[in-house]
């Protein structure tokens, strides 16, 4: 495969601070701090080896309170965006090791309402109560609609990923399950076809990641793991407009396999296919993202989704084992970029061979995910145990 500047940078720190539904004493600032220096911890580094933050708003106070200016930032969302432009950053001799961040804690007080990221607050959907789990229900409806996907294969998904969370020790749903599909179903609806237990948690932590060049990485103390390849794209802005599985642009390519398009660059850039994924870290708001991801992402065909996940394809020893610590439904939902951020730290974990639970034997690729249909977009990154030659 051709060399690809990506695969000059490597994550060498990671960390998610502890997670809760009510993380005392924290507010959104201070839990990003402490997943900053628990990341920098982890990496053998301080913030005086720090020459980059991308961590969206809150890049410019990081750098400020870690006294590691100056230094070139990001303020993309600190999730695979934010990861990606780090290391173009690094690539490009911009900068050398940079710190991606980011937490949430003391937003969401008004627990009798639904949390404030799920909230409409656009005139074409907050009359119509447009909130997330109606959003990703409109695109799981109109998929069952068409290929007859059926609510025990979302069930047979939500049970898989929240069993992960069950035996995971610092998910905060641990020890919540184990769980079958039928628990699953005989949970109350939420938004049709979603039932309680097909959807994501609210709660509050914070994570972080450092990435580095490939000289500085070789001599630091974790397992370096690399940078393969990954992309991103979007049709709109998310939560603005009500999702259409049909929705298209420019190249007539549609919503509803959103991630097809980046998906195949990220395969492209890292010389890899489907099957060399040992680990697949889907962002999973909903049950029928994973289902969705898996065709979007050339897993199997249109419409073959729901059949691909069943039969214990999508667990740990089967041939795609996906959101291994239980994701937003299990292990945290600390706003969206924490988890998205998340599934990528996870993925960094099964490379290393260091997760508490559910680790999948000799894995050297991971896959990770951000985003969803219901959302207007879809980020992937590819990770590797290995650098490219």
């Amino acid at each position: 495969m051709a060399k690809h500047f990506l695969h000059d940078v490597a994550i060498v720190g990671i960390y998610s601070t502890p997670q809760a539904r009510v993380l005392e004493n924290h507010d959104s600032e201070t839990i990003t701090v402490a997943a900053c220096k628990g990341a920098m911890e982890d990496a053998g580094l301080g913030p005086a080896d720090i020459d980059g933050v991308a961590a969206g708003g809150k890049a410019a106070p990081l750098i400020y309170w870690l006294r590691n200016g100056p230094a070139w930032r990001s303020m993309s969302p600190p999730s695979i965006p934010a990861l990606l432009q780090a290391a173009a950053a690094i690539a490009a001799g911009q900068c050398h090791t940079v710190l991606v961040a980011d937490g949430m804690a003391g937003v969401y007080t008004q627990r009798q309402s639904t949390a404030p990221w799920t909230r409409p607050s656009n005139e074409f959907v907050l009359s119509y109560g447009m909130f997330t789990a109606a959003e990703f229900a409109l695109i799981a409806r109109r998929h069952m609609h068409l290929y007859g996907t059926t609510p025990e294969q979302l069930a047979t998904v939500s049970a898989t990923i929240r069993n992960n969370g069950h035996v995971h020790p610092d998910a905060i749903y641990q020890g919540r399950g184990p769980f079958t599909p039928d628990d699953i179903l005989a949970s109350r609806m939420v938004a049709d076809p979603f039932h309680l237990l097909d959807c994501a948690m609210t709660s509050e932590g914070g994570c972080a990641m450092v990435l580095t060049n490939a000289q500085r990485a070789k001599d630091l103390p974790n397992k370096p793991i690399w940078i393969l390849g990954g992309s991103g794209e979007t049709f709109g802005p998310a939560y603005q407009h009500p999702p259409q599985w049909s929705l298209s642009g420019r190249s007539g390519e549609i919503n509803g396999l959103v991630g097809k398009r980046v998906a195949q660059q990220a395969f492209g850039m890292a010389g890899v296919t489907h099957s060399d994924i040992d680990v697949c870290e889907f962002y999973d708001p909903f049950s029928f993202e994973i289902i969705r991801q898996f065709e979007a992402f050339g897993f199997c065909e249109e419409g073959e989704g729901g059949d691909f996940v069943m039969d214990g394809r999508i667990e740990v020893g089967g041939e795609f084992p996906v959101t291994t610590d239980g994701g937003v439904m299990s292990f945290s939902h600390g706003g969206a970029a924490v988890q998205q951020l998340q599934r990528v730290t996870r993925a960094v974990e099964q490379l290393r061979g260091t997760c508490l639970s559910r680790q999948v034997s000799e894995a050297t690729v991971a896959m990770a995910s951000n985003g969803g249909a219901g959302a207007l977009f879809s980020d992937v990154v590819v990770l590797g145990s290995e650098q490219p030659a």
